[in-house]
């Protein structure tokens, strides 16, 4: 799912490209095709997470509670937690844009990716303790379970638009744009809990494998940027709004009004970029006539 979805994004860029270099429009008068430029770019940034987000992703992936073996006769129902460090509250994130520009006006695919975030487990197993037909622990009666690592990451994908304000070609430039897109939340739990569709009442068991949501993106950036020649560095900054879906456990849906979230994602980012604008036609006519 994933890798289809890496692939139609990186397929709508060319194709964008490709009919931008080829369009017909240039006849009309609308713009002249000669002058458009494609670029590519890449950044490391810092982020930073608002409080949703901050207390959705230090909920939703340490959710406890009953526990069964996925196999065998036993069907005593379990109960057992154990103390993980919460997550941080900022993080190192990849940017990468592919895109085109026409004088000030600059439109790109911006695919950013966030490290993968780890909070270890503290321990191989834990114990759990049997609940009785009350609810009550009975501490007489015990297992293992097994714990894992929590993990989370995401990425995304933002179509951008954005417009050079002090001038196509002047070596400073501060540059605003504005995008929209889709972020995917992966999401790795700490053991092996049930979870219960609440429509069909069905049990299934977590499984050692991450999990995932997708969202809409509305994505606000700033960028003042040094332009040398073909050359180009900048420092970004900006704002990513996102609200996820509810996640998807095994067939049912985890509402998180239960752990008293909202399924949000927004982000803070700042960081810096390194570009290379390709010449386009008519700069390299000019470059021929020399």
């Amino acid at each position: 799912m994933k890798t289809k979805i890496a692939s139609l994004c990186m397929a709508a860029v060319f194709t964008i490209l490709a009919f931008a270099s080829n369009s017909s429009a240039a006849d009309e008068g609308f713009y002249d095709k000669d002058h458009i430029r494609g670029f590519v770019s890449i950044g490391g940034d810092f982020r930073g997470m608002f409080p949703g987000f901050y207390d959705y992703i230090n909920t939703v992936p340490f959710a406890s509670g009953a526990l069964k073996y996925k196999s065998g006769p036993d069907t005593t129902v379990y109960y057992g937690a154990a103390n993980y460090s919460k997550f941080n509250r900022y993080y190192p994130g990849i940017q990468f844009n592919i895109g085109a520009q026409y004088k000030q006006f600059l439109t790109w695919f911006s695919i950013n990716f966030a490290i993968t975030q780890i909070s270890e487990r503290p321990k191989s197993s834990m114990t759990a303790y049997a609940l009785d037909s009350t609810g009550t622990p009975d501490f007489t009666k015990t297992s293992a379970f097994p714990l894992y690592d929590a993990r989370w990451f995401n990425y995304g994908v933002d179509w951008m638009f954005g417009w050079k304000t002090l001038g196509e070609d002047a070596f400073f430039n501060l540059i605003p744009a504005v995008g929209i897109g889709f972020n995917m939340m992966n999401i790795h739990f700490t053991s092996n809990y049930v979870v219960t569709n609440y429509s069909s009442k069905e049990e299934s068991i977590m499984r050692d494998r991450y999990y995932s949501t997708m969202a809409a993106t509305f994505n606000a950036e700033l960028e003042a940027r040094l332009q040398f020649e073909q050359f180009s560095i900048g420092l970004y900054g900006g704002y990513r709004a996102i609200r996820y879906n509810e996640l998807n456990v095994e067939g049912a849906n985890l509402d998180t009004t239960v752990f008293n979230t909202d399924n949000s994602g927004d982000t803070w980012f700042v960081g810096l970029r390194i570009g290379w604008t390709f010449l386009s036609p008519w700069a390299k006519k000019q470059q021929d006539k020399i």
